[in-house]
């Protein structure tokens, strides 16, 4: 009788094939411990420490003159003589603008020939009062109408004053509005008066800084039209109101400009500076802002890493304050976030990533 052949059932074979697929593997399964099978990134990382930290406040100001005034005539004359050029700088007093003023003049003799002819007749007056040959009411007219004379004088002084305008402070004069000849009248624009040897920045500060602002304060001022140019000054005053609709406070800041680098009407970015103190800073670029959410990387004792929720404080030339959600001495991925994920190993680029638990124990 020929012999029996039966072929083998399914489960048979499927358990054969299994078999030669775990020999060609090499026989033994793929690791699933934690960290020994995830991808490893390579990263920058930096320990959070506690360093000396000083808040700003930034804000716009706007730079106004020391003194500044609009040079303009008082009376209607025509001009004699301009004596000075647009963007001179002159001193307190010097004469700017001469007026004609010949009738002035006329009138001035006239009054001073008055005012000696009536101290000539109170004399003689007082000489006869004093042998009682005239009465005292007489000599009271006469000492009225010289009085009068001298003020007569004195008036007419003051019109030819009114006729030479002068600098009322020591500063730089603007582009001259008038030339010899040309007929001014009250109110007439003859030039700006500025000093600016030192200056005032006002800016804004909203009144939630109010309780740290103060007298004597360091500032900082930068303006696009001097680049890499930085003007120390201090708070010199602060408004004693608080506007209602902005909220804010006026502070103005006192600058020295001896080289005249600020002008009136200037924006400047003022940053004021409060004293230092110690706060936990890390590179702005470890901290990840993913829609609502503020975090870093933190690298735990086994080299993975984990989400930290943070708050963070005010920025500052590439630096973030961390307010709340790690503490010093906690290692944080600064270069290489955006190819985290959770449980992920990180090695450090400079060799400072902490060595994996399983390898310590191995």
């Amino acid at each position: 009788m020929p012999p029996d052949f039966r072929f083998p059932s399914f489960p048979v074979l499927l358990a054969g094939s299994l078999c030669l697929l775990l020999s060609a593997c090499g026989g033994e399964a793929a690791p699933t411990g934690p960290g020994q099978g995830a991808p490893t990134a390579v990263v920058t990382t930096e320990v959070a420490r506690l360093q000396p930290w000083s808040d700003t406040i930034s804000a716009l100001g706007t730079v106004k003159a020391r003194e500044s005034v609009t040079i303009t005539a008082k009376v209607s004359e025509t001009v004699e003589r301009v004596h000075f050029d647009s963007g001179d700088e002159v001193q307190a007093g010097a004469p700017l603008v001469t007026l004609s003023g010949n009738q002035q003049q006329a009138a001035l003799a006239a009054a001073e020939a008055a005012a000696k002819e009536a101290e000539q007749q109170y004399r003689r007056g007082t000489e006869l009062a004093g042998q009682q040959l005239i009465a005292r009411s007489q000599l009271d007219t006469q000492r009225a109408t010289r009085d009068a004379a001298v003020a007569r004088v004195a008036q007419m002084r003051a019109d030819i004053g009114d006729r030479r305008i002068r600098a009322p402070f020591a500063g730089v004069l603007g582009i001259r509005q008038v030339s010899p000849g040309a007929l001014v009248t009250p109110g007439t624009v003859v030039a700006t008066l500025d000093d600016i040897s030192r200056v005032y920045v006002d800016f804004p500060v909203p009144e939630v800084h109010l309780a740290h602002l103060a007298q004597g304060q360091a500032l900082a001022g930068t303006s696009v039209a001097w680049p890499g140019v930085t003007f120390a000054g201090e708070v010199s005053s602060v408004d004693a109101r608080v506007d209602a609709a902005t909220r804010a406070v006026i502070v103005r800041g006192d600058f020295p400009n001896p080289e005249r680098r600020l002008r009136p009407g200037m924006l400047v970015q003022v940053e004021l500076s409060r004293p230092a103190r110690e706060a936990l800073v890390l590179p702005e670029i470890a901290v990840v802002q993913v829609g609502r959410d503020t975090f870093v990387w933190r690298v735990k004792a086994d080299g993975t890493v984990e989400r930290a929720n943070v708050r963070v404080g005010e920025r500052r030339a590439g630096q973030a304050e961390i307010q709340a959600g790690v503490e010093a001495g906690d290692r944080i991925v600064v270069d290489g976030t955006g190819k985290l994920r959770p449980g992920m190993t990180v090695t450090d680029a400079g060799g400072e990533a902490p060595v994996p638990a399983a390898a310590q124990e191995g």
